[in-house]
């Protein structure tokens, strides 16, 4: 089960964009994510007149390493760590570390 799901709002916690908060928008691998307005790289992009597709400088999300994120935490306003519980019933969920609630909700 993976801790930082598609949909998490999440918090930058290391590199250039320290403190800036998104919502994943991808993940690219077990490893790597993208996240919506953080890590903006600029992409040199050929034009193809033939597929009328203009060239020019394209500014786009690359990915980051998980561990350079945090899932945002609303009841703290910060990031937090997120732990997995196992209910009852063998259902697996995931829940803050610092309080214990569900990340779910």
């Amino acid at each position: 089960m993976r801790k930082i799901r598609k949909g998490d709002d999440v918090v930058v916690v290391a590199g250039k964009d320290k403190g800036k908060r998104g919502h994943v928008t991808r993940v690219v691998s077990s490893e790597r994510i993208i996240v919506e307005g953080v890590n903006i790289v600029k992409r040199h992009t050929k034009g193809n007149p033939q597929m009328n597709v203009p060239g020019g400088i394209i500014d786009k999300e690359a990915p980051l390493h998980v561990s350079n994120v945090m899932v945002f935490n609303p009841g703290l306003g910060k990031g937090d760590r997120v732990g997995i519980n196992v209910l009852d019933d063998g259902k697996k969920v995931r829940v803050f570390k610092s309080n214990g609630e569900n990340v779910d909700v």
